[in-house]
């Protein structure tokens, strides 16, 4: 068909074999139903998309869809285009309470809670989430079998129990216990306390201007994982993040146990199996000591742009519900052991007998949805909205790392971040509320960027593709 309308596409590429085959497939089906659309679909740089849209639209190019790390939420709501508008639009907004969308059924309502409670702010539900996951226990349950532990430990206090088992066994792994020095960890043990990184309810009741790394919660976590490792339980491997070196650990059953991402799930079954040991999934251990109060998710969203002309705008609307049917929703999970974003996709799941014959894939949705005493309902999920959330990362990072491997005192060491935490946040809302990201190249240096880059060069074996080589070593 000549003339066709295009809807331009911008999405990380996170490197998953087949990931991006993916998005071409699903955008080719979608023009086979749409004929008058076409679907141009580019994959970018996971660590730099947000600095490659605003420098795009300096140059007064947007695309029609942007997907941004979660971490970037502040930073698309203060984007703005060359003229003063927000870069981009609200898609509830958009869609105006309607039940379709060029004959695509909408599915904002059917979001799962925890996901479109993160993206929602004042009521309004700003992008279309579209990776959601959530923090898991791997264990070797061999080891603990040997140590005579039949459950995985769900609070901390388990653990320490755990850990002293393992470590009394005999020709046993050299640690108990490992996980990456990463803030998605640390915002999961802050979540299950209730605890916040920045003031205004974590940005949700207003713009995020003071941050504090240093509350009772975050010192009452870095405590306790300081005491592990002291104790010779945890294996810290002195690099920040350094997925891939605990990985190689829980897969050279250097470990018994491995804290990581819900994404982490095809890695760890395979590295069991590869390996010859059993392994299970569990909860993200909380402190029994204080009321379970939530927990954390992390992932991507889409936004869409500001000002497109109504035949494109409704074309991007469609597409965001198309890639969300129940059908595309599952098989994502299925694919990459993503978080089905809708309860029609778990339904779905459910019923064509995926989880019955992989039940540790059910364990990520059923621990957002769920509190861990195993109570009905869905935990408060009120994920942290501010600025340069990366730096921010990075500081807290570092500062743990000095506590754990250069015996820094934690109540000192976190006050200092949290100075560190502020002056970025400053410079952050400086610039943001005086620019807009209008002149990207003037920005805070991590501002736009999903990761601090400093700290990725010292431990750049992040990526999907490094994993993939880390599970290929052990079969």
């Amino acid at each position: 068909m000549k003339n066709r309308i295009p809807i331009e596409v911008w999405v990380p590429d996170l490197t998953f074999p087949g990931w991006m085959d993916r998005w071409y497939q699903q955008a080719a089906d979608f023009e086979r139903l749409h004929p008058e659309y076409q679907v141009v679909v580019h994959g970018k740089d996971f660590w730099q998309l947000p600095r490659q849209v605003a420098e795009a639209a300096a140059e007064g190019h947007v695309p029609a869809l942007s997907e941004y790390y979660f971490y970037m939420t502040q930073v698309a709501r203060d984007s703005r285009q060359q003229d003063g508008r927000p870069l981009f639009t609200s898609v509830e907004k958009a869609i105006g309470g309607r039940t379709e969308v060029l004959g695509e059924p909408v599915v904002l309502d059917d979001i799962i809670p925890p996901l479109r409670d993160y993206y929602t702010l004042d009521g309004d539900l700003t992008c279309m989430p579209t990776v959601g996951t959530t923090s898991l226990l791997y264990a070797n349950t061999d080891l603990l079998r040997r140590a005579g532990v039949e459950g995985l430990p769900r609070t901390w206090q388990e653990v320490e129990e755990v850990c002293a088992r393992v470590a009394a066994l005999r020709d046993g792994p050299s640690h108990a216990i490992t996980w990456s020095n990463h803030g998605t960890f640390i915002q999961q043990a802050l979540a299950t306390q209730g605890g916040l990184i920045v003031n205004e309810h974590n940005g949700r009741l207003g713009r995020a201007t003071v941050a504090d790394l240093s509350s009772p919660e975050m010192l009452r976590w870095v405590e306790w994982w300081r005491g592990l490792h002291r104790d010779g339980h945890y294996y810290y491997t002195g690099r920040i993040p350094d997925w891939a070196g605990t990985l190689k650990a829980f897969a050279d059953q250097d470990v018994a146990i491995r804290i990581s991402s819900s994404n982490d799930v095809n890695y760890m079954f395979r590295a069991a199996e590869d390996n010859g040991f059993a392994a299970e999934a569990g909860i993200f251990p909380y402190d029994a000591s204080v009321p379970y109060v939530g927990n954390a998710i992390a992932g991507t969203a889409l936004w869409m742009a500001e000002g497109l002309d109504e035949a494109t705008q409704e074309g991007a609307l469609a597409f965001l519900m198309y890639l969300h049917s129940p059908r595309n929703a599952a098989e994502r999970h299925r694919a990459n052991s993503f978080l089905p974003l809708t309860h029609a996709a778990h339904d779905l799941l459910e019923e064509e007998g995926w989880y019955a014959a992989n039940p540790h894939h059910r364990l990520a949705y059923d621990h957002v949805m769920r509190f861990p005493t195993g109570q009905s309902g869905v935990p408060v999920s009120e994920g942290a909205l501010f600025g340069d959330f990366a730096g921010n990362q990075d500081v807290m990072t570092r500062a743990i790392g000095d506590v754990l491997a250069r015996g820094a005192d934690p109540a000192e060491r976190m006050a200092f971040a949290t100075v560190e935490a502020q002056q970025l946040l400053d410079a952050y809302n400086e610039y943001a509320l005086s620019s807009g990201f209008r002149d990207p190249g003037n920005s805070p240096p991590t501002s736009l960027s999903v990761e601090a880059f400093k700290e990725m060069r010292a431990g750049r074996d992040y990526s999907a593709a490094d994993m993939e080589a880390v599970v290929k070593l052990h079969r």
